[in-house]
């Protein structure tokens, strides 16, 4: 596999600053709801709001980068997956990535599952905070598909709908858990729940369990999932 180039500083400290906007933007959202402010988003952020919109088109699109980061974390422990015939199934891998995402080790994950309880809890009200979330989603489903074609060797039917599925049952573990007032870290968790939705909508794709280096039904898996 091909090591992407390390961001600049410059990139590096953009995509800090956006981290940080975006935490701020998430907490008052889940604190006080859809009718927050742009405006008070960056000044609670210590930024102008010139500034603010330099980063950020939409008071809603602020907290783009905070779930992003929650939701590719899996994926790119998902992807630091050994490949081989010793190596686990890309299934065992799916869901060890996805306990391991959604089980807060520390302060700041915790706080992060938190606001994006909050969050979710605001969206029914705002349709462009629900369409930042999905928007979220949809591009984690993209990136998970290379990923899965070099774990399984599958073609890109099979691939297609590993991704779907493994990607949808990140987004509703963490819509129920959210929807309810259970501990992030309990046997109700985000983790539990997500371990218990990926066996069910993958329990019909065998191509998981396989090792890579074959061909699925439409040839060479790593060009045909992108």
């Amino acid at each position: 596999m091909s090591t992407a180039p390390r961001p600049s500083l410059t990139q590096r400290r953009k995509a800090e600053t956006q981290l940080e906007i975006a935490r701020t933007a998430a907490a008052l959202f889940a604190e006080r709801g859809p009718g927050v402010t742009a405006d008070e988003i960056a000044r609670a952020s210590g930024v102008a709001l010139r500034t603010f919109y330099r980063y950020f088109r939409t008071k809603e699109d602020a907290v783009a980068p905070l779930l992003a980061v929650g939701v590719r974390q899996w994926i790119d422990d998902l992807a630091a997956a050994t490949t081989g015939p010793d190596a686990p199934p890309a299934r065992a891998a799916l869901e060890h990535a996805a306990r391991r995402a959604l089980t807060p080790t520390d302060e700041r994950a915790t706080e992060a599952l938190r606001w994006t309880r909050g969050l979710l809890r605001a969206m029914p009200d705002d349709p462009a905070l629900r369409a930042v979330w999905h928007r979220v989603h949809h591009d984690s489903e993209e990136a998970l598909r290379p990923v899965l074609a070099r774990l399984t060797g599958a073609g890109r039917l099979q691939v297609r709908l590993a991704a779907a599925a493994a990607n949808t049952a990140m987004r509703v573990a963490v819509e129920e858990w959210a929807a309810g007032n259970a501990r992030a870290d309990g046997p109700h968790g985000p983790a539990e729940l997500v371990a218990r939705g990926m066996r069910a909508l993958t329990a019909g794709l065998p191509e998981l369990d396989q090792r890579p280096g074959g061909k699925g039904d439409f040839g060479d898996a790593e060009q045909d999932a992108r």
